[in-house]
């Protein structure tokens, strides 16, 4: 079957004010241009706080906007929290869930992340599904344990029929900003087994459309490398998609 088309998308974390946000946003789509998208999506997500005006400066140009989390209740009593609705009220298409961040720092169980899973798929969000090992994890041979543990804790229950319902990203933990990335082979059999859990949680439909997106170190000198794997169907950027050249030189490869 042919290539599916590439979602680049870029996470912010806790970086730019609102100006800022908008500001950076229009850079990208300015030094994109008349560049060809007919075979990649673009998406950023910033901050909760930039969201709005930076869907605004989107409005006009091709670039998605995105969450880099949500809370799966509609409304309520939830102090600090953002709901699905709110998210779309700013123009948003994608909400990036199970991040390790959230993992790890926030201490969000797979239970809490399936939660937030079918709450963006009720309200039309695209959930940007992330899971990923531990260098530990890694180095005693667990990394498809604990991706297909993750995978299937956080799918429970969640019914997809087609491509543009979920993308799930392959985050090693390890390589998160720490400026190692995994080899084009790890990546590429990491991707591969997560498409054959797909098939056998769904089915064949799904797994072939569906987009695994990798993320973990991607900079302009590897992403033409990785992007060109049979099962890699883009990039979650994350220290590099804060600068508008050093992002827009990660889409056009």
């Amino acid at each position: 079957m042919a290539k599916r088309n590439l979602l680049i998308a870029g996470n912010w974390k806790m970086h730019k004010t609102p100006d800022e946000s908008a500001e950076e946003a229009l850079k990208i789509a300015s030094m994109l241009g008349d560049f060809d998208l007919s075979n990649k999506e673009v998406m950023i997500a910033p901050s909760f706080t930039g969201l709005y005006p930076t869907g605004e400066a989107l409005k006009d140009t091709k670039i998605t906007l995105g969450a880099q989390n949500m809370y799966y209740e509609e409304k309520g009593a939830y102090t600090g929290e953002i709901s699905a609705s709110m998210l779309k009220g700013c123009g948003c298409r994608y909400v990036i869930i199970g991040h390790s961040e959230r993992r790890q720092v926030f201490n969000e169980s797979d239970e809490l992340i399936n939660k937030k899973i079918s709450a963006a798929i009720s309200n039309s969000l695209i959930p940007v599904f992330c899971v990923g090992e531990t260098k530990s994890e890694r180095n005693e041979n667990k990394t498809l344990n604990v991706l297909d543990k993750q995978i299937k804790n956080g799918l429970k229950g969640i019914f997809v029929s087609g491509s543009n319902e979920l993308v799930i990203a392959y985050e090693p933990v390890w390589a998160i900003g720490t400026g190692d990335t995994a080899t084009p082979d790890q990546v590429e059999e990491v991707h591969k087994n997560i498409r054959g859990l797909i098939e056998k949680i769904y089915n064949k439909n799904v797994a072939e459309n569906i987009k695994i997106l990798y993320g973990g170190s991607v900079k302009s000198g590897n992403a033409a490398e990785l992007l060109s794997l049979d099962n890699v169907d883009g990039a979650l950027v994350g220290g590099a998609s804060l600068d508008a050249k050093d992002f827009t030189e990660i889409i056009k490869a």
